[in-house]
């Protein structure tokens, strides 16, 4: 059993809040004089986030971004890492987590889940009478590009929970339908319940929830989308659509006077090279349709799910795109009888799941995983041990689950690895994360402790 020493009285709250980008006290100002001789209306609620230090003592400590120490300490304060060393001097007051026998990893990141995110309804075609009426639809339904996925966070739900108590940490909430979808955000996975809310007037935690608000622009495309007649109803009638938006985009960029569109105002990033584009595609067609559209209007690609990955991985390379592999591995259909036949291509997309990112490792390609479309958040770690069965070295399936994550997410500065400055994603194992009897024994986030059960 692990043994936790708390701090005595000493520790005590702080009496103000403390933000190193100094938000919080610049928004007190700013309210202050809106409110004029109202005076400050519940700015934080009366709540006061407490300080925190916390010591991981004589533990094996893997920082990715340096070589494993074998007998270090981790010091963080107020969610920040202090010190990681073999010779760091612990705080007096710090609640000391005894780390004999224990490895501390960086916090894992899921690079495409829907945990938490809760978007307005997609609109629904009603029997639209004129070729108008058809067109707006589709538009309103495929064409959502200003969506932000930082927007419509719920920090309460119990899919975020699950996945930090699965040593998830923080993960990219990616909108999800076809077409344009919107932009994925970087969020953490838990609050800790002394974290004030912005505001008085409304209950609003997703501000502290979001790392980043916006990550990367998503492209979806299904065989046929959801919607109805309204929609382009094969795979190649949503690519159409979807090459057409971009053009669109790029009319509305130099229009002048230019009409009000919301979606093809956010289009513009992407189009411009700053913001990177996310296109879902599982077979190879598929992707390579995807460089090519990357090429075409000269886009910044990631390539999500990539099932047929490992058949395309020069020209991956060669476009520079990088790859958010799905650990949702494919399954036999428990509805299927026991000796029914599979086409071979099914079979042999099942065998390859595990062993495609070590292909994408050998050919240089930048990569880390997701986990949409996983029943159970425990799944994601099962899932990236089976890439390691598969052939990609453990040192390569951790990055992918941390440091290249972050990378990709653009906050490789704040997330990823256990360096002092940056954040407070930490988990704790009893043994080597890749091994299948390991269990994981605390989990902080933004350097608060998660209840693992």
């Amino acid at each position: 059993m692990t043994q936790i020493t708390k701090p005595g009285p000493q520790m005590t709250p702080i009496t103000q809040i403390k933000r190193r980008d100094g938000f919080l006290k610049n928004l007190i100002c700013v309210i202050c004089v809106i409110c004029g001789p109202g005076g400050l209306i519940g700015v934080i609620s009366g709540q006061q986030e407490a300080s925190y230090t916390y010591a991981i003592t004589g533990a094996r400590i893997v920082p990715v971004s340096a070589a494993p120490i074998d007998n270090g300490t981790i010091v963080f304060t107020d969610g920040v890492i202090t010190a990681v060393g073999g010779a760091v001097t612990v705080p007096a007051g710090a609640i000391t987590v005894a780390g004999k026998g224990l490895t501390v990893y960086p916090g894992l990141i899921d690079m495409g889940s829907a945990a938490g995110l809760e978007p307005p309804a997609i609109p629904r075609a009603e029997n639209p009478q004129t070729t108008e009426e058809v067109e707006r639809v589709k538009r309103e339904t495929l064409l959502r590009a200003h969506l932000r996925a930082a927007d419509h966070m719920n920090p309460a739900a119990a899919a975020l929970n699950k996945a930090a108590v699965a040593g998830i940490t923080a993960l990219l909430a990616t909108p999800g339908s076809d077409g344009i979808r919107g932009q994925s955000a970087l969020v953490f996975t838990a609050l800790g319940a002394d974290v004030p809310q912005i505001g008085g007037l409304a209950d609003d935690r997703r501000g502290p929830l979001v790392i980043r608000p916006v990550v990367a622009l998503h492209v979806g495309t299904a065989d046929r989308p959801a919607g109805g007649d309204a929609h382009p109803n094969s795979l190649m009638g949503l690519i159409a659509f979807n090459r057409q938006a971009f053009l669109d985009a790029q009319w509305y960029q130099q229009a002048r006077p230019r009409p009000h569109s919301a979606a093809l105002e956010a289009m513009g990033p992407a189009l411009a090279g700053r913001l990177p584009v996310a296109f879902r595609a599982s077979t190879a067609p598929e992707i390579l349709r995807a460089l090519e559209m990357a090429k075409a209007f000269k886009l910044d690609p990631i390539i999500t799910a990539a099932r047929q990955v490992d058949t395309v991985t020069a020209e991956l390379k060669a476009a520079n795109a990088r790859v958010i592999y799905s650990l949702n591995f494919p399954t036999r259909p428990v509805s299927l009888a026991p000796d029914a036949d599979e086409p071979l291509s099914v079979l042999r997309d099942r065998a390859n799941a595990p062993k495609s990112p070590a292909a994408l490792d050998k050919a240089g390609v930048l990569f880390a995983f997701e986990s949409n479309g996983l029943v159970e958040a425990k799944d994601f770690l099962k899932n990236a041990q089976k890439t390691v069965a598969g052939g990609l070295s453990k040192e390569s399936a951790l990055k992918a689950l941390t440091l290249n994550a972050a990378t990709m997410a653009g906050a490789a500065d704040r997330l990823g690895s256990l360096d002092r400055g940056k954040i407070a994603n930490i988990v704790v194992t009893d043994g080597d994360l890749f091994e299948e009897k390991t269990a994981i024994k605390h989990v902080f986030v933004n350097g608060r402790s998660v209840k693992l059960n």
